[in-house]
């Protein structure tokens, strides 16, 4: 950490951040004994099997809930499908397709060791990596032919519920300047334990996330980025029951951002936090290894908690984040961490202490591209006056430097806003960017100001809740409400059925081959 512009104690910092990772090596320890439905599916994905039955069962799903139910989940899907390729000689997209038409009982053909099990899932395994990092290498090879916008990356969202739309959308948004286009998903798919296939047309508040729409989308980029002399990222959401699954589909077709956040799932779709810890590892080191930037949820805090008094609860969620996701091996530059300029507009010096927030945030991650979320809570009817708010918010994210900025529209509460509204908010950004480029440079803040203050208070307050959490450990300051005042218990919530306890004959070479790469 550099020199503070605002006199943060460097020590402190040290000390909250050991905390933090401590926090993280014991929830890996739990996670390092345990498999999911989900991970299964997206191992059943990342080796090539796709697809749905004749009832638009997806073909993973038919797989992995062979194995649970002939209680041979903690065996692993590759264990079981490496048995049947040696016997059968069949592909694993073969078998998925006999195992569903019921040709095929996965859990009937004779164990075979280890290293032949590995030899011959080996191609497989091969053509999936390959895959992955044949799309990072694209979108690497695309900047460096037509570069990319300049941070704060300007980030927008579309979500019609059709994909077809939400093109035209995106592809109107990337002209008027945007740099990331975010995908809303419907309503309710992080409940989904299943992804749903194929091109879709309707959606309620968002587009489903499927393989083919993630497809359709990064085309269209692709296309426009060429016209308008720029890479255009693709964003969507791997949270919920199927976190790592659409991870890996995000990696597959080469997107460039997730939101991807450890807790978010537990607190605010009440997930099961044993579920949702172990499905956000394997989805970091898949979104670590394609060189997708995640986005964690810190923001939602602040949309049931008071921003003011609780700004210390989203410090300390982006140190447990950032460490849960060093230890997936996703780098420091892939991780924009969370938080929100929320507070209420009618609070005396409120740009002050958001001032605050946001330069404490951006000195404790340096390397971090910073996710800065806009105004929502005190948004109201007024657009002109929302309008003057998303400004204020603009201007803290040039000033102090964030990387990932996600506009404000005058009509805040439309999923899908007038384009319009978007013109206006991104000409918003792209004026206060420019006009006010190297404010933080020249600005110096006061000795024992509000703003130094401020940020000393919320750092001192954020050590002492980790302090807090590492004597408890994270499953249970989850049960006590200590985040977004919402309190989960380790055997609440969605999904805890689909968690079993590794098996001896459990194998997953993704991680091992992702993570060394």
């Amino acid at each position: 950490m550099q020199k503070s512009k605002i006199g943060l104690d460097v020590e402190k910092v040290a000390k909250a951040k050991e905390r933090a990772q401590q926090i993280a090596v014991d929830v890996q320890q739990f996670v390092n004994d345990y498999t999911t439905v989900a991970v299964e599916r997206t191992l059943c994905r990342l080796i090539g099997i796709d697809g749905v039955d004749e009832n638009q069962v997806p073909l993973p799903n038919i797989v992995v809930e062979q194995l649970k139910e002939q209680g041979r989940l903690q065996d692993g899907v590759l264990f079981l499908l490496g048995n049947a390729v040696i016997a059968t000689g069949l592909n694993p997209m073969e078998i998925a397709e006999q195992s569903a038409a019921g040709g095929i009982d996965l859990c009937s053909f004779p164990p075979r060791s280890a290293p032949e099990i590995h030899q011959a899932l080996k191609p497989f395994v091969d053509k999936g990596i390959e895959r992955i990092k044949t799309n990072r290498k694209r979108r690497e090879d695309m900047i460096a032919q037509i570069g990319e916008g300049a941070k704060p990356y300007i980030y927008v969202i579309v979500a019609t519920g059709n994909i077809y739309e939400d093109v035209v959308q995106a592809l109107a948004a990337a002209r008027q300047g945007a740099d990331i286009i975010a995908v809303i998903r419907t309503t309710g798919q992080s409940l989904l334990d299943y992804v749903p296939y194929g091109a879709t047309t309707e959606g309620f508040g968002g587009t489903y996330a499927t393989q083919e729409n993630f497809r359709i989308m990064r085309k269209a980029l692709d296309e426009v980025g060429f016209e308008v002399g720029r890479y255009i990222r693709l964003c969507n959401y791997c949270s919920g029951l199927c976190m790592p699954e659409i991870a890996a589909m995000g990696a597959l077709e080469g997107l460039d951002v997730m939101l991807n956040d450890a807790l978010y799932g537990i607190l605010f779709r009440d997930i099961n936090p044993q579920r949702t810890l172990i499905d956000q590892y394997f989805s970091r080191v898949i979104n670590g290894f394609a060189g997708v930037i995640i986005n964690t949820g810190e923001d939602n805090y602040l949309t049931t908690a008071d921003a003011y008094e609780e700004a210390h609860t989203v410090l300390a969620s982006d140190l447990i984040n950032e460490q849960l996701a060093l230890l997936a091996g996703l780098p420091q530059e892939q991780m924009g961490l969370g938080h929100a300029f929320e507070m209420d507009p009618e609070l005396e010096n409120g740009f002050l202490y958001e001032l605050a927030q946001a330069q404490m945030t951006r000195e404790i991650f340096p390397q971090a591209p910073l996710k800065y979320m806009p105004p929502t809570k005190f948004m109201t009817g007024n657009i002109f006056k929302g309008h003057l708010q998303d400004a204020l918010f603009n201007i803290i994210g040039i000033w102090t430097q964030q990387g990932i900025q996600l506009l404000g529209m005058p009509t805040e509460a439309i999923h899908t806003p007038f384009m319009s509204d978007r013109f206006l908010a991104i000409e918003n950004a792209k004026y206060i960017f420019d006009n006010l480029k190297s404010i933080g440079d020249e600005v110096a803040f006061k000795d024992d100001g509000i703003v130094c203050r401020r940020a000393a208070e919320v750092l001192d307050k954020a050590c002492a809740l980790l302090d807090k959490v590492g004597k408890e450990g994270l499953f249970s300051a989850l049960e006590k409400g200590i985040f977004g005042n919402v309190k989960r218990t380790m055997t609440g919530g969605k999904g805890l059925d689909g968690v079993r306890k590794k098996g001896v004959n459990y194998v997953n070479p993704f991680i091992s081959i992702m993570k060394n790469y």
